[in-house]
């Protein structure tokens, strides 16, 4: 009786179904990584962006593509380079000789869904010009500020910032990201059938083989739906305990801001959504939790050096908070 109430509060009907469609058109090309398909697909429902670190060659920017070729949006991909220009990305006013003013060109930024691939390989002054457009979704050049038409999503992928050539991301630029996805290697049986849909595919392009799956008004609507997913009080209390306790940890040097706060609440709400519930639970926050701290939390250096990573801390503060019955 009360699984029905709870059907009957928020329809989820087809927002399932779409989610459902998705799975399956990305799950044509890719093996496994079951979970960062999940959190892309949570990301898109909780008008998010992403960040994917992995080692070259896991799919990080195949899989943010195919993402991109399921919904019926503007795409575009920025190749984050150690001369890339802000100019390069956000565009520039060029001189028209006819009309005698300038123009403006738009740059890459100017989309829907924008893959920026490598994006710890441009210098401090490139990722400045993210700042703006991922936080407020828009872009003020020359004085003149545009807005943009949602959805609007960043998706970026990056080495380990121990491979040659990387910069260290800016603490703030990395607080714009609702996710930091980390890519690991296949397993034995994984990577025996990556390498059999290659050699059935005969060279045919993975991407030619995924189908449209959403527009942009059905992600709108969805969103919608994801701001009346219920929470209950002594949740929220749970997730700012969990905040609460990063800032007081004597392992981290900086802990989670009020927009990691936010961002776990917002990530619950599409999680639980996205697993056909119109409430949150427990284990919808402890999930969601790691993604949104791994990349917001800053080591002391003691425990850098010991080797402790920031994914060992965040674990052991979910660990330590009692989860609220």
């Amino acid at each position: 009786m009360e699984e029905n109430v709870f059907k009957s509060r928020v329809d989820l009907t087809e927002l399932n179904e779409s989610v459902k469609k998705i799975r399956e058109e990305i799950g044509k090309v890719i093996v496994g990584q079951e979970q960062m398909v999940d959190l892309l697909i949570t990301a898109i429902l909780a008008d998010g962006h992403v960040l994917i670190e992995g080692v070259p060659g896991v799919a990080k920017t195949l899989t943010a593509k195919l993402v991109s070729k399921v919904i019926s949006v503007k795409f575009s991909r920025i190749q984050f380079t150690p001369d890339l220009m802000p100019s390069d990305v956000l565009g520039t006013s060029v001189y028209n000789i006819k009309k005698s003013e300038f123009e403006f060109k738009a740059g890459p930024i100017f989309s829907n869904i924008v893959l920026i691939d490598e994006i710890n390989r441009a210098p401090a002054k490139t990722q400045a010009a993210l700042f703006e457009v991922m936080e407020e979704r828009q872009v003020t050049v020359d004085g003149t500020t545009y807005p943009f038409e949602g959805p609007y999503m960043v998706v970026a992928t990056q080495n380990p910032i121990e491979h040659e050539g990387t910069y260290r991301l800016p603490e703030a630029q990395l607080d714009r990201f609702l996710f930091k996805i980390l890519v690991n290697y296949p397993s034995l049986e994984q990577e025996i059938a990556i390498i059999t849909g290659h050699h059935i595919r005969k060279g045919i392009k993975p991407i030619m083989e995924i189908n449209t799956v959403l527009t942009a008004e059905e992600i709108r609507s969805y969103r919608e739906t994801i701001q009346h997913i219920h929470v209950e009080a002594k949740l929220l209390s749970y997730v700012g305990q969990l905040i609460h306790e990063t800032r007081n940890s004597p392992s981290l040097f900086l802990g989670g801001s009020p927009r990691a706060s936010i961002a776990i609440l917002t990530g619950s709400k599409a999680f639980a959504a996205l697993n056909g519930r119109d409430f949150v639970t427990p284990e919808d926050i402890k999930m969601i939790a790691l993604p949104v701290l791994r990349h917001r939390v800053i080591l002391t250096p003691e425990k850098e050096m010991e080797g402790v990573t920031a994914d060992d801390v965040v674990k052991q503060i979910i660990d330590k908070v009692e989860v609220p019955r």
